[in-house]
């Protein structure tokens, strides 16, 4: 029995689908037949340049690639979805760039993928130009059109052009499950690292499609109730893409939302209503804070919605009683997954129960010692890591050394772990710490920065907070709070130390809190910590 790839799926799933609304944003409709072609043009276009599959995966590292890579440049859109589906039918990995980047972090990713051909929206179009000399390995530029004006780039060709210009017959390569999918870390502490995913592992672990069906007929006879989702973070980051992935696998529609670069309440909740959505993705207070806002200023009919996902980022519990006070009949699910392991937790919370803090564990979860030498059992009060095991992603794109670290062998187990601090209690659910990269030492203690900004965020003045550590004489480094309050208040450092000290350990309180009018974070919601540690020292 043959092993499942992406593009066969997407494939087959199509063809029962054909006249079905696949992909919608905003007012640019695409049936699964419409889908199917524009992604083969694409791939024929790719395959008639001489991209795709050079080096077969069997004699290959987890580090190392043997395929072309297509850099997807782009805002949210159809040209997004259409270039990561065309790339697998092309046997291309497509690689997702950050559309904030500046001209230095843009050509160390290009660079460090080692991008043969690019997909790139007009607006950033002068970025890329910046840094082309540089990149000689960069051959093929396909520039999608936007309200910018931006001429196009020199040797480049219009998107639209390419797919007229190509061949909607089936592409003549065959499909494998070994072909890579990568996806490039966000960089908020550190520098971007490319993660390496068989497609055949994605499809699972990322997509979120049924390690029940083990072959295509399996993965179609799943695909007839679909549901339609609407998703709001940035599919430049892998969250967007796999909520998108797995609307398809459902056989379902996916919805964009039509205000490119940045999250639109109104567009939002007028999407819902108007085209009936059940499923909507958002990616954490920074994403909550604004749609519940609107929601107090206008009514809207969500009678439809029946699903609130948040991903990549914390969702606060205040945030949580809020959105289902407005949505009582919604069910809330907060998953926490990473670009290293897939999917991993999830809890839910209703009207009748709010969950907080705590994920029940699921198979293929493990708590690990902080040695990594030995999986935790249940009450140990050991802060290990949290881990994976399983269909894992194979590495990291070019890098031995951070391979072997994050993907350790114990005993004859392979795990991932990308860097969650976590407890195993005593009744098996998993409690998260945070981050190590970044946590704080001080007075010789571990603070974890979420752990911080969760007990600031339960004071009602407080709209957003991200925590940070700076240097001091006294105590090696210390805890500072940056704090947005909430418009027309007033509210002191003292009250929010007040609030922080019913849920934290003395030692943990912030020594200082910074307010500031606006708190700079990624368009997926992730508090930018390198942001936070310039404001703190500033404020020295």
């Amino acid at each position: 029995m043959a092993e499942p790839d992406v593009a066969t799926v997407h494939e087959a799933i199509a063809e029962q689908h054909r006249d079905a609304v696949c992909l919608v944003v905003g007012g640019r409709r695409l049936t699964w037949t419409d889908i199917t072609d524009r992604t083969r043009r694409l791939a024929n276009h790719l395959i008639a340049h001489g991209l795709g599959c050079h080096t077969e995966r069997g004699g290959l590292a987890g580090h190392e690639s043997g395929q072309d890579h297509l850099a997807v440049y782009l805002h949210n859109g159809n040209e997004f979805l259409e270039s990561v589906l065309g790339a697998f039918k092309a046997r291309v990995a497509p690689v997702n760039v950050n559309y904030r980047y500046v001209t230095d972090e843009l050509h160390y990713l290009l660079a460090d993928c080692g991008a043969a051909a690019i997909v790139v929206h007009s607006a950033f179009a002068p970025t890329l130009a910046a840094v082309r000399a540089a990149l000689p390995g960069l051959r093929h530029i396909f520039q999608v059109r936007d309200d910018s004006g931006n001429d196009l780039l020199p040797g480049a060709v219009w998107y639209e052009d390419a797919l007229a210009s190509s061949s909607d017959r089936r592409p003549d390569v065959r499909w494998n499950p070994d072909d890579l999918y990568v996806v490039y870390t966000g960089g908020t502490t550190g520098r971007p690292k490319g993660v390496l995913w068989r497609n055949g592992d994605a499809l699972v672990e990322c997509f979120g499609g049924s390690a029940a069906a083990p072959d295509v007929a399996g993965f179609v006879a799943e695909a007839s109730g679909g549901f339609r989702a609407l998703v709001t973070p940035p599919l430049m980051h892998g969250a967007g893409q796999w909520v998108a992935f797995r609307t398809w696998l459902s056989g379902g529609s996916v919805f964009v939302g039509s205000r490119l670069g940045r999250l639109d309440p109104p567009d939002v909740w007028s999407a819902v209503e108007r085209e009936r959505i059940e499923f909507v993705q958002i990616a954490g207070d920074a994403f909550a804070g604004p749609l519940l806002d609107e929601l107090d200023r206008h009514p809207y009919d969500l009678s439809s919605l029946n699903v609130v996902l948040s991903g990549g980022a914390a969702l606060s519990l205040r945030h949580k009683q809020a959105l289902l006070d407005h949505l009582p009949t919604v069910m809330l699910v907060d998953g926490l997954g990473s670009s290293e392991a897939g999917g991993q937790l999830a809890h839910v919370s209703t009207a009748s129960r709010v969950a907080s803090g705590r994920f029940p564990s699921r198979a293929g979860n493990h708590v690990l010692s902080a040695a990594l030498d030995r999986e935790l059992a249940p009450g140990d009060d050991e802060v290990g890591w949290l881990a994976k095991s399983g269909r894992l992603a194979l590495g990291y794109l070019g890098d031995p050394v951070a391979t072997a670290q994050t993907y350790p062998v114990i005993g004859d187990r392979r795990y991932a772990v990308p860097g969650d601090r976590a407890r195993l209690v005593a009744d098996g659910e998993i409690e998260l710490c945070g981050r190590d990269a970044v946590t704080i030492v001080s007075g010789g203690e571990k603070i974890f920065a979420e752990e911080v900004e969760a007990a600031i965020k339960t004071h009602p003045a407080v709209y957003d907070c991200v925590v940070a550590g700076r240097p001091s004489d006294r105590w090696g480094d210390e805890v500072v709070a940056v704090v947005r309050r909430r418009q027309g208040s007033d509210v002191e450092a003292a009250q929010l130390l007040d609030a922080a000290a019913r849920k934290l350990a003395r030692y943990k309180l912030p020594k200082a809190i910074v307010f500031v009018d606006a708190i700079e974070r990624s368009p997926s919601g992730k508090a930018d910590y390198r942001w936070a540690r310039e404001i703190v020292a500033a404020h020295s």
